[in-house]
């Protein structure tokens, strides 16, 4: 990444307009999602304009639920100058399967919880399995005796 003294952004006016911590940027540039920042002769980093909309753009794919790994290739599509738009719709794709899938398991589960519930303050007293809510000794007893 290039930068000068004009449009050079120190790390504070980095994280402060891209909203993340400066550990977070740091990180991201071991890992290589952000370019090795230009250094002054202090060593502070010093960025340019387009950090911002590449971790604006990381932060935002994340929201999504995409992983690092899959962000990376997506910055790797989009550093060529060709819009990741493909390869991001199918790692959406199978997300939102996944999401799905999790919201139907989360359903029955759901379900299964109401049911328990409304089965407790009855003297049908809910059995899951495969244990049971208490030990024998404190059943409550049934059929009068």
């Amino acid at each position: 990444m290039r930068t000068d003294a004009t449009t050079a952004l120190t790390m504070s006016q980095v994280t402060s307009r891209a909203g993340v911590r400066p550990d977070t940027v740091r990180y991201y540039e071991r890992i290589g999602l952000l370019p090795t920042p230009a250094r002054t002769t202090g060593a502070h980093r010093r960025y340019g304009e387009d950090v911002i909309d590449r971790l604006r753009f990381i932060r935002g794919s994340q929201r999504l639920g995409l992983t690092l790994a899959e962000i990376s290739d997506l910055l790797s599509v989009r550093d060529t100058g060709v819009c990741p738009c493909e390869p991001a719709e199918t790692m959406l794709e199978r997300h939102l399967a996944e999401i799905e899938a999790e919201m139907a398991r989360l359903g029955d589960l759901r379900a299964e919880l109401t049911s328990m519930l409304s089965r407790m303050s009855t003297d049908d007293c809910a059995d899951p399995l495969p244990g049971a809510w208490c030990p024998p000794a404190c059943e409550p007893t049934r059929g009068g005796g």
